[in-house]
């Protein structure tokens, strides 16, 4: 968290920093399984049926663009990366482009803010499957039970390690490919109607084609982010000059892939209506009973499945939340009590308990609205709002790359292209334009969770005592 805040002219420019206390053990290949893991996690199990219901049968198209300016937006991060080999991410890059300290902590308190949001629609979107399994508990009480057991796990020690997360990412394709292996058979017995494919629903909220696919986009780029997580292993990659950009940018190409395939495969097994309606969209394609099995039984494995896939993505939003609150809390920017870690088991628990509430509160409020006639659907509501933060920030980024060109360059640097870059940043303006248009509740609840922040850093600025936070002892695996 330190280089946050640095001074903008202390920068990494050359090709190894023998200053780094990290030990440099990912291999390019690890690296694309853990931009893959990012990418390829949890979001496509809970929003494709919102992603369905907004576009029609054409949904594909809406996963094929966005991912391409995510994809683009991947690139400017490869280029930053190599340029800036560091850990933080896009709190850096802005750091580095201007120099600002208040736009930087802004970035920063954005990005948390984000993954507490999409904490909170995993978790309930890991309450619809879990219903399937076992229907007798209330939605949010599963949820809240959910969010509580990972931040006891991260209490315990949890130690994050890129090969755990490639077998995790092997099994949460799993999933994903028993969906497309059941469009293969649906075509191959004949059954399919490619016209699906190419119908656009203009009879319901959006007039246009070009809106309700702009609409698809929007929903659907929830799914599309989670590789700007990337760029903090940077200190810990083998050659990152050489692995990012390939890794990165190749990961992400590689997911949007697999994206366009399986909503293929769920708009020509199952009725538009159908995928649109559920809380469980994925899972309506395991039970038209396709595949020669039980479908009962396949329910079953794919429950576990996507469970697993939606707790694994989750347990690295909570990771994060704590250790953006940690990092804060040294640079006594937020109250030094956040920088205090267990003296066992050497985690944050402070940070941790706080961001559990605060994951726990936006549950229990967004129940509340829901049940009250708010006329909100809490999974999209929470993505929504964890897009609108992060296309701001991808934007910035892209922004900072234009910005620091011809800066801190070495013959190794990866160079993304010019044009693709104003092309990417265009992308998500109109994303993020298009999204708070659509959904301008949003930015209330963007507003509260950046209040957060806010009153964090109004208390540490009139309460703290300066320099308390950077003199903890520094917190293992952070």
């Amino acid at each position: 968290m330190r280089a946050l805040v640095a001074d903008s002219t202390t920068t990494a420019t050359n090709p190894v920093d023998d200053d780094s206390e990290l030990k440099r053990s990912i291999t390019g290949r690890l690296l694309f399984f853990y931009t893959l893991g990012d990418v390829l996690g949890s979001g496509i199990y809970v929003l494709i049926g919102l992603v369905a219901a907004a576009v029609g049968g054409a949904f594909w198209i809406a996963f094929a663009l966005g991912v391409t300016v995510a994809a683009i937006t991947g690139a400017a991060y490869a280029e930053l990366v190599t340029k800036y080999p560091r850990a933080a991410g896009a709190s850096l890059y802005v750091n580095q482009a201007f120099g600002s300290r208040p736009l930087t902590f802004l970035i920063t308190v954005s990005f948390l803010a984000a993954s507490m949001a999409a904490s909170g629609s995993l978790a309930t979107g890991f309450a619809s499957y879990f219903a399937e399994l076992w229907s007798g508990p209330p939605a949010l009480l599963v949820s809240l039970v959910f969010v509580a057991l990972l931040v006891v796990v991260n209490y315990i020690g949890i130690t994050e390690s890129v090969v755990i997360n490639m077998v995790m990412t092997f099994v949460e394709a799993a999933g994903l490919v028993i969906v497309m292996v059941i469009g293969i058979v649906f075509i191959v017995q004949g059954n399919a109607d490619f016209g699906v494919l190419t119908q656009i629903d203009t009879g319901g909220d959006y007039s246009s084609p070009a809106l309700a696919v702009l609409a698809g986009i929007s929903f659907s780029f929830f799914a599309m982010t989670g590789f700007e997580n990337t760029v903090n292993v940077a200190e810990e990659t083998i050659e990152p000059y050489k692995a990012f950009p390939r890794s990165l940018v190749g990961g992400m190409l590689v997911a949007g892939l697999v994206y366009v395939l399986v909503s293929m495969a769920a708009a020509l097994t199952v009725p538009t209506d159908t995928l649109a309606e559920s809380d469980a969209a994925l899972l309506e394609v395991v039970k038209a009973g396709i595949l020669p099995f039980s479908t009962d039984l396949m329910a079953t494995i794919f429950s576990i499945i996507a469970l697993v896939a939606i707790t694994n993505t989750t347990l690295v939003t909570i990771v994060t939340q704590p250790r953006i609150l940690y990092g804060m809390a040294r640079e006594d920017v937020v109250p030094g009590i956040f920088a205090k870690i267990h003296p066992v088991r050497r985690s944050p628990w402070v940070g941790l308990l706080f961001s559990g509430v605060v994951v726990g509160l936006l549950l229990v409020i967004g129940t509340l609205v829901t049940e009250a006639g708010g006329g909100i659907d809490l999974v999209g509501r929470l993505a929504t709002v964890t897009v609108v933060l992060l296309l701001a920030i991808y934007a910035l980024v892209i922004v900072s790359c234009l910005k620091l060109r011809g800066q801190d360059e070495h013959e190794e640097i990866f160079r993304a292209n010019t044009p693709l870059l104003v092309l990417g940043l265009v992308g998500n303006l109109a994303i993020l334009g298009f999204t708070v248009y659509d959904d301008p509740h949003s930015l209330i609840w963007c507003a509260g969770l950046l209040g957060v922040g806010l009153v964090l850093f109004l208390a540490e600025h009139f309460f703290g005592s300066r320099g308390t936070g950077a003199r903890t002892p520094d917190l293992e695996g952070a």
